[in-house]
């Protein structure tokens, strides 16, 4: 199986058997929505066809507008077009995905980062909280300790198939310098996968809250990459 295999069948298989807190339910886009798999499968074989090794990065879970509307984490159907050349027929604005992708393209472009690394989340399935008037906001696996206590075998056991696709585990990057930082960390100190975690600040922290400072961040990431 080439790199591209193992994700595609990774993520088409991943369940939860937990239960959920109240009014949160599961964001699984590969069981969802089979444009979904469709999208992603164009987007993995077009990078990662192959067999060899790459370099792990972590962000939290995924998110409704970036890897939950095209199975690919921080790439929203917009940057999907413009650098990868792959049409979803519609278009959404996720601002992870363009510090992502302003970082990517710095980097080398996309050809050279996805040889280079491979983008999942400590949680590789995502959660969406949803009002008494049906709307839905992103949810955290990490929003309820007990939650996240409840995740962690299901997390150190993605975790561990995911390193199987091919990871240098020397180190292992992590988007969020707070509470995925801590968690991971911890999980990391207790199962020993990585050799070292590495924290950066999360791309939607960047475009929120520093988005004067982007280039800055923009640097940070290529000095900690590129190591």
């Amino acid at each position: 199986m080439t790199f591209a295999d193992h994700i595609l069948s990774f993520n088409q298989h991943l369940k939860i058997r937990v239960n959920l807190p109240e009014n949160i339910r599961v964001l699984s886009p590969y069981r969802e929505n089979p444009e979904v798999l469709r999208i992603a499968t164009a987007f993995y074989k077009k990078y990662y066809d192959d067999h060899q090794g790459r370099k792990l990065i972590l962000g939290i879970n995924p998110g409704r507008l970036g890897a939950g509307a095209t199975g690919v984490p921080f790439t929203d159907p917009k940057r999907l077009k413009t650098f990868c050349d792959i049409d979803c027929g519609f278009s959404l604005h996720e601002p992870s995905s363009v510090f992502v992708h302003e970082v990517i393209q710095a980097y080398g472009g996309v050809e050279k980062f996805f040889g280079d690394f491979y983008i999942s989340s400590v949680c590789p399935l995502g959660f969406v909280k949803v009002d008494d008037q049906g709307r839905e906001t992103n949810y955290n696996y990490y929003d309820s300790p007990a939650f996240a206590a409840s995740l962690t075998p299901f997390i150190v056991a993605t975790l561990h198939e995911q390193i199987d696709f091919g990871i240098d585990t020397n180190k292992v990057f992590c988007l969020g310098t707070g509470k995925n930082f801590k968690f991971l960390k911890a999980l990391n100190t207790k199962h020993s996968l990585f050799g070292e975690v590495i924290p950066l600040e999360h791309p939607r922290y960047v475009m929120q809250y520093k988005s004067r400072l982007k280039e800055q961040y923009i640097d940070k990431y290529l000095r900690a990459l590129e190591e």
